[in-house]
């Protein structure tokens, strides 16, 4: 199992993007690829008012990836301390069968290198002991990082708050 993991609390989000536009500007990526997305769900209609939902689709880093047992390079690569998944682009040939074999979409082309990106949950900035980009840059704070139990526990809290305060919560 993955040692970290994202916790999108979809009740909080707007649908801004920073995530979004952070995540490429640290990767210096040009137009095209989004290793993350903020997908708009919706409107859709809750009692008398229209409700739209955004959904955060960053990579999953899955106990076992596809992609990576689909590269045929070794470039698609799941760290084994903490379940990283992530692309080394000196061995990437940009063959993009890990595209292919991502049921999400999480590798993305990178038109101008010729290879494949995706989301590395910022492996770098976990390394120094620092959230990735997209939940430092949330407007919202509703991108949660941090180990699987600590987000389980934030979406319990605020499933059981939701019903305290006798709202609907569609997730």
């Amino acid at each position: 199992m993955s040692q970290y993991m994202l916790f999108h609390d979809q009740k909080n989000c707007i649908g801004c993007e920073a995530c979004v536009v952070a995540c490429k500007t640290r990767q210096k990526l040009p137009q095209g690829p989004l290793p993350t997305l903020v997908v708009a769900v919706g409107p859709r209609w809750t009692g008398d008012q229209p409700r739209t939902v955004f959904t955060f689709m960053p990579c999953f880093h899955c106990e076992v990836p596809w992609c990576v047992a689909a590269c045929p390079t070794g470039a698609m690569q799941k760290r084994s301390g903490d379940g990283v998944v992530s692309v080394d682009p000196e061995l990437c040939v940009g063959c993009k069968t890990c595209m292919a074999a991502c049921p999400w979409g999480a590798p993305q082309w990178n038109p101008v290198t010729g290879k494949v990106v995706k989301c590395d949950l910022c492996k770098d900035r976990i390394d120094a002991g620092l959230k990735p980009t997209c939940a430092t840059v949330c407007v919202t704070q509703c991108i949660h990082f941090g180990p699987p139990e600590e987000m389980s526990e934030i979406r319990r809290e605020r499933y059981a708050r939701t019903k305290a305060e006798g709202q609907f919560d569609p997730e």
